[in-house]
């Protein structure tokens, strides 16, 4: 086989895979009983020429029996009359009409034989035609029915292409899941270890000490403020101790508060 006769087989097998997988049985079977119809219409418009020509032979041969019954008569009256030349004439027209006749006849026995062999395969095919009828319906139905069980049997195993886009809608959607599961999971256990907290804390201790400079200074703005009022700056220390006995005695409550800050100070020290 060469190379041209190869190719062309090749194209020739895929053309026809692709019209076996495009054809419809269903529209196949009715073209083709569509088909079977016109042709059995066909032979009964055969059959009907046939039978108009056939009437049409007939008319004409009793047409030329009446003829011959007429040149019969005409010859016996010409006998009567002593006319055998017009006797003779008479006679040679009907033995005219009566071959035509015979011609006829035989014109119209082959029509009848036509029409009767038109007429019996008429009958055949309209039997045959009723029997793909009703195998057309058959055939129809369980294609119909194989049809529905192919889907069933696709939808069943996911083989068809629905279900397959429909696997993959669902794997693509359990991916997602996945992943979103095992971001908050992750997210979570980040938050578990502190991580986040630390992250943010370096934000809020300098914030914190910040305040507590802020505190501290607006601390101490007071305390000398307080020195400035008392004058305690410019005193000196045995001037004090010469007072202490004139002093009023101080209060208790605000010596145990004192003795509190001071030993927050502390702490905050070590």
């Amino acid at each position: 086989m060469g190379i041209l006769s190869r190719a062309s087989y090749v194209i020739r097998s895929k053309v026809n895979a692709l019209l076996n997988r495009a054809e419809d049985p269903h529209e196949t079977l009715d073209y083709s009983y569509e088909q079977l119809r016109d042709e059995l219409q066909n032979v009964k418009q055969g059959i009907a020429d046939l039978t108009t020509q056939k009437k049409r032979l007939e008319i004409q041969k009793r047409r030329l029996e009446e003829n011959v019954d007429k040149h019969n008569k005409q010859a016996r009256q010409a006998v009567e009359q002593g006319r055998d030349d017009l006797a003779r004439k008479a006679l040679e027209k009907k033995k005219q009409k009566m071959s035509q006749i015979e011609d006829l006849e035989a014109q119209i026995a082959n029509l009848q034989n036509t029409q009767d062999n038109l007429v019996e395969k008429k009958n055949e095919l309209q039997s045959r035609i009723q029997r793909f009828r009703t195998e057309k319906e058959t055939m129809k139905a369980r294609h119909d029915a194989a049809k529905a069980s192919a889907r069933v049997s696709e939808a069943m195993t996911g083989a068809g292409d629905e279900m397959e886009n429909i696997n993959r809608s669902i794997e693509r959607a359990r991916e997602q899941t996945e992943e979103m599961e095992a971001r908050s999971a992750a997210m979570d256990e980040l938050e578990e270890s502190g991580a986040f907290e630390s992250a943010l804390s370096d934000g809020d201790e300098i914030d914190q000490e910040l305040e507590e400079m802020r505190r501290e200074g607006e601390v101490e703005a007071e305390l000398e403020t307080l020195k400035s009022e008392t004058g305690a700056e410019g005193e000196a220390e045995p001037a004090a101790a010469d007072t202490e006995a004139d002093a009023p005695s101080s209060d208790p409550e605000i010596e145990a508060e004192l003795e509190e800050i001071k030993e927050e100070d502390e702490d905050k020290e070590e």
